[in-house]
């Protein structure tokens, strides 16, 4: 479980194929904080660290990736050098800055327009059709495992609004139309329109 604030930029160290993808992300945590195993939110989607080492001032760690999230995120279009927003999984006591993110990216996206004025970004961002109803004004959505609020929506696309120190510590200043990015809708919006699907049977419409 993650909150979609971003508590550190890593960078794609090495790739290695096989039956599995296997990725090594440097970045500024301490190795001592890794233990095997646990959770990492890269650009949103939740990944388990298999190996963690020192590497000059931060850690090297390694994930494992599958062909699934590999057909169903960006991670398949990393390459060496890329950098990746990082958050550490949620522990009990923690603030809850953004919304509650469960690293489970639910489709991707792309920039349609970016607009760049005193700092802020606009970005309108193109969503799958199947996401659309998950969408709402003043509703939160993760992009790229950043937790953002929703400022307007027309049809299948969605308006954000970025601050500068949002830009300025996550990878999405460097987004341009055309850009792919991982989308993960609210859970609660989810399970409502689930709740509202459900109807036993026997049940009138």
């Amino acid at each position: 479980m993650f909150t979609g604030i971003v508590t550190a930029l890593g960078r794609v160290a090495a790739i290695k194929d096989g039956p599995v993808r296997r990725i090594s992300i440097d970045s500024p945590y301490a190795p001592e904080s890794f233990e095997l195993g646990c959770s990492v939110s890269h650009d949103g989607a939740c990944l388990t660290v298999v190996a963690a080492a020192p590497q000059g001032v931060g850690a090297r760690h390694d994930v494992e990736v599958s062909p699934e999230t590999l057909a169903r995120t960006t991670l398949g279009a990393w390459t060496v050098g890329t950098q990746v927003n990082l958050e550490r999984a949620l522990k009990v006591g923690d603030e809850l800055g953004g919304h509650i993110v469960q690293g489970h990216v639910d489709g991707v996206g792309q920039v349609q327009s970016r607009e760049d004025a005193d700092g802020w970004m606009r970005l309108r961002i193109a969503a799958p059709r199947a996401l659309a109803p998950f969408i709402a004004e003043k509703g939160s959505i993760a992009v790229d495992g950043v937790s953002l609020t929703v400022n307007g929506v027309e049809e299948t696309a969605f308006d954000l609004m970025i601050i500068p120190h949002t830009a300025s510590v996550t990878t999405l200043a460097r987004l341009q139309p055309g850009a792919h990015v991982n989308l993960e809708v609210d859970v609660m919006a989810r399970y409502a329109a689930r709740l509202i699907d459900f109807r036993p049977a026997g049940t009138p419409p």
